[in-house]
Formats: C-alpha cells, structure tokens, sequence
C-alpha cells in the first residue's frame, strides 16, 4: 500500500484510486450491461419488423399465401373489365392486373400486389394509368375501358416499360378486352408454348 498524496490509500497495481477490490460497476460489467442492452434493443427492432412485415397479410395470410402458390397455372384466356376485377386476391387467391392491354398472373407477387400490399389498389384492375403516373390513389384506375389516349409520350413509354417488366417476372395470361370486343379462342398449344417460352 501506498499514500498517493491525498491522503488516500492505494495498493500497487489498482487503478481505482484506492477503493480497492475492482467494485461491482468495474469495466468488465459494464460492458457486458451494454452488450445485454444492445441485444435487447436488436430484438425490440426485430420484432417490430415482424409485426410491422410478417404478418402484414392479416388473419390467415400464411394460409392465403400458401393457398396461392399451390395454385395451378391459368389457362390463356381475355378478360372484360369485369371479369378482371374478380381476382383481387380477396375473393379469388389468385391476383390478377392488366397493363397496356395485357393481363398478367401476379399471384407469386402477392407481398405487393395481395389485399394488403403497397400495390394492392391494382389487384383485379388495368393498372396501365397509375404505373404511368406513378400514382397509387383510387383516380389512376377507370370503372370503364381506358385507351390511355391522354398520357403524354413519356407516360406512355413508361407504361411500355412497366409492360416488359411484367412479362419477365409474371406469367401473361390474356388480353383485357375493348368494349364490345370478342375473347380470343386459345388452344392448348398456344398456352403451352407461350407459357413454355417465358421460362
């Protein structure tokens, strides 16, 4: 022990000022009270990121999805409006959208394009109009057939764009019909090689 001049005592090789011993608040607790504190804080997060994204498709959405992937493919077939609008993905598992005239099987997207996805305002619709705008209000989609004969060019090439997109990544399965305009007949052929070249 030794006087460090203040009138206190210190052994030799203690650097706590002579308190002695190491105490219960010594670095090596601390660092271990702020690791503790850092898991806690990444598990708080992570749970947050469940609840916020993996369970986003509400009551029953791991059945929904899984119901949706074990969909078979759909035949090649043309769609009114009308008829579109019957796969939501709310009353029918299967998501369907339309752009620049195609119809494209969208199910397999069903995180964005599902009831509760950020783009889930275009399930069952011609979503040509919002893609080209980039605007996700209810005013981008039509109640009746849009020629899309307003958009400027860069509206329209946009709209061009979003159609390659959707051809590389989804399955198309017809066209959305004019008013007034008759289905195309489709055979088996048809689907099948079209269905074949797209993978």
């Amino acid at each position: 022990m030794a006087d460090d001049g203040d009138g206190r005592l210190r052994t030799e090789g203690s650097g706590d000022g002579g308190l002695g011993g190491g105490g219960a608040g010594g670095p090596a607790a601390g660092a271990l009270l702020l690791n503790v504190g850092l898991l806690a804080l990444a598990l708080l997060a992570a749970y947050r990121l469940y609840l916020c994204w993996g369970t986003r498709s509400g009551p029953g959405g791991a059945a929904r999805h899984s119901q949706a992937a074990a969909l078979p493919r759909m035949k090649r077939r043309d769609f009114s409006l009308e008829q579109l609008r019957e796969f939501d993905g709310a009353r029918d598992p299967r998501i369907l959208l339309a752009v620049n005239g195609k119809v494209f099987d969208v199910t397999k997207g069903s995180k964005f394009y599902g009831p509760d996805g950020p783009y889930g305002i275009f399930a069952g619709r011609d979503a040509s109009r919002g893609l080209a705008t980039f605007c996700l209000d209810k005013d981008a989609l039509r109640d009746e057939y849009d020629d899309l004969s307003d958009l400027n060019a860069v509206q329209m090439e946009s709209v061009r764009e979003w159609e390659m997109q959707f051809k590389e990544k989804y399955d198309y399965v017809g066209r959305l019909l004019k008013p007034g305009e008759e289905p195309s007949e489709y055979t088996d052929e048809e689907d099948t090689k079209d269905h074949t070249k797209q993978e």
